[in-house]
């Protein structure tokens, strides 16, 4: 069913009216199928316009919706484009898997949801789809720090597997302790998980001990003039020192690392490594798209880096500096200096960070 014409437009696959009408307020131009069958077939055809934004409703299913989200990411023309799946009549079994096996950018409820902040959405996950598919043009993956196939990224994994594997097997009664003694302060869960960027841009599922009350996302606003970022071209970065929002457990699992533990979850799935550059939130990855900065991402996200042996605790640390150093890192990445960083880890630990 075509929709009205626009410079910019959507695919929509479903049929909720209320969806459709939206997007058509938003974009004035785009394409809706109830089949996926038939919308794979639109949107390979050459002489078809390429949306902004593919969305799809929940509802049909996890097998159908896993077929649909593998032919667009292995697309040369529609995988810069993201992917938005509706969350009404979602359940949460579903919900989880979409999030755990990353089938999707993003699930919002698209009825609820107000138009300037789904608009500003698509566009921000636009941008990072496409400033990831450039950097893989222009970096080619014999010439990154560690690339797959190589003597180095072979040893690096197998590194990874076997010491965040026995890690894990060891530290489970500190997982428990740790899980309780979070429980038993506030509620809310036990987990910190949040969507981070790591290497070339691609963004997944980061694993941290909960330090804050439940409502810590909504104190930003009130306390955002307390930030200790101030250069203007990263003043999307965060950080707070003595943060209010911190619980007491929380500053005792941050001054010795302990939150850092369940990242041995990501270094086992593989979207980390022990040692790289820390993967970052969205919203100040957003910030370092330009050439210059986007260097960082071309070494692995790691639980340990080069900032962190450095600067942790240090009072004069700027976002500039931190920056700097991810790049210094993604320059002079190999086996022997990550072996060099891991050993200067536990004296840096032992630093006192209330940040």
């Amino acid at each position: 069913m075509k929709l009205q014409e626009s410079m910019t437009g959507f695919y929509y696959v479903g049929t909720k009216r209320a969806n459709i009408t939206k997007l058509v307020n938003m974009y004035k131009r785009g394409y809706a199928s109830g089949n996926l069958n038939q919308a794979m077939a639109e949107l390979t055809r050459k002489d078809h316009i390429l949306p902004e934004v593919i969305c799809c409703e929940g509802s049909l299913g996890i097998e159908a919706i896993q077929q649909w989200a593998n032919f667009i990411s292995t697309h040369e023309r529609l995988a810069g484009i993201p992917f938005i799946i509706d969350q009404d009549r979602i359940r949460p079994m579903e919900n989880d898997q979409y999030i755990r096996n990353q089938m999707v950018d993003e699930i919002l409820n698209l009825e609820e949801l107000d138009e300037s902040l789904l608009l500003a959405k698509i566009r921000f996950l636009k941008k990072y789809k496409t400033r990831a598919a450039e950097m893989r043009k222009q970096v080619p993956e014999d010439l990154a720090p560690h690339p797959a196939g190589s003597m180095q990224f072979f040893f690096r994994r197998s590194l990874d597997i076997l010491i965040s594997l026995t890690a894990l097997f060891f530290l489970t009664p500190v997982f428990a302790l740790i899980a309780l003694a979070i429980r038993l302060e506030s509620r809310g869960p036990v987990f910190y998980i949040s969507r981070r960027a790591g290497m070339g841009y691609r963004i997944f599922n980061f694993y941290k001990f909960r330090t804050m009350f439940p409502d810590a996302d909504q104190r930003l606003v009130e306390l955002a003039h307390l930030n200790q970022y101030h250069d203007s071209e990263l003043v999307r970065f965060f950080k707070l020192k003595d943060d209010p929002r911190i619980t007491r457990v929380g500053r005792f699992l941050r001054n010795s690392s302990l939150d850092e533990l369940p990242q041995l979850i990501n270094v086992l799935l593989g979207d980390m490594s022990l040692v790289g550059n820390r993967p970052l939130p969205l919203y100040e990855a957003e910030c370092l798209t330009t050439d210059n900065l986007a260097k960082r991402f071309l070494a692995p996200a790691g639980i340990t880096g080069l900032w962190q042996i450095q600067k942790r605790g240090k009072p004069d640390m700027s976002e500039s500096e931190r920056i700097g150093l991810d790049i210094d890192y993604a320059d002079k990445s190999n086996l022997l200096f990550d072996m060099w960083i891991i050993a200067q880890t536990p004296q840096a630990l032992m630093q006192r960070d209330n940040t």
